[in-house]
């Protein structure tokens, strides 16, 4: 059984240089500065992959909004991307109008451990890695080839962890824009104390507290 690199939380994103939809991309420069969200997907022409596609295409302008860029990747020539895509234009309306890795040599595939031998060898399977402006990998996703993403989730997650790096916080179950966000654990049984006592937070135990964001400053 063939055994691929797997990157993980906390992994500089490894660099690579591939051809795309919109010309030669040099991940590194790509990531310089931006967020990115990184996918990808079985195969060009597919049904579930042209939900899923057309789906970050409609969000474009959301990622945009959230400083994030968009990167998807399959396993299919240059020449099949762009197919699939007038075609989906053609049908759904929708242009996909992020760059797609034609990854026929499968390097980046390999290089992020999107290959998953017991579900394929040939293709990739639906991984999703937020990669932020510094080039750390902050999430994977996996998915199988027969169950499409949910975008709702993915656009929590990259809202989550955003808003975790502004407010030094973390997120409870289930976290959505305007719920209260966990505050830290007390490290010294003075903030212990001082927890006690501490304003405008919820307490519900000393090492479990939770409070409100200044809504003005969130995304």
């Amino acid at each position: 059984m063939a055994k691929y690199s797997m990157p993980r939380i906390g992994d500089q994103a490894p660099d690579f240089t591939a051809q795309t939809t919109q010309g030669n991309l040099t991940f590194a420069d790509y990531n310089k500065g931006k967020w990115v969200v990184m996918f990808s997907h079985p195969a060009d022409f597919t049904p579930v992959c042209t939900t899923e596609m057309s789906g970050f295409a409609l969000e474009k302008n959301w990622f945009e909004s959230m400083d994030a860029k968009l990167l998807g990747l399959s396993i299919d020539s240059i020449h099949s991307h762009l197919a699939w895509i007038d075609n989906v234009r053609k049908n759904l309306g929708v242009t996909m109008d992020f760059p797609i890795i034609a990854d026929l040599d499968m390097k980046v595939a390999k290089l992020y451990g999107m290959l998953h031998p017991g579900e394929s060898n040939t293709a990739a399977v639906r991984a999703v890695f937020f990669i932020d402006p510094a080039g750390k990998i902050r999430l994977i996703m996996y998915y199988p080839l027969n169950v499409g993403r949910n975008m709702d989730e993915i656009k929590r997650a990259l809202l989550a962890l955003q808003t975790a790096d502004t407010f030094k916080c973390a997120m409870p179950l289930n976290w959505e824009k305007g719920d209260k966000v966990i505050i830290p654990p007390p490290k010294t049984f003075q903030e212990m104390e001082d927890r006690l006592t501490e304003p405008d937070i919820e307490l519900i135990d000393f090492y479990l507290a939770k409070k409100d964001l200044p809504v003005h400053q969130m995304n």
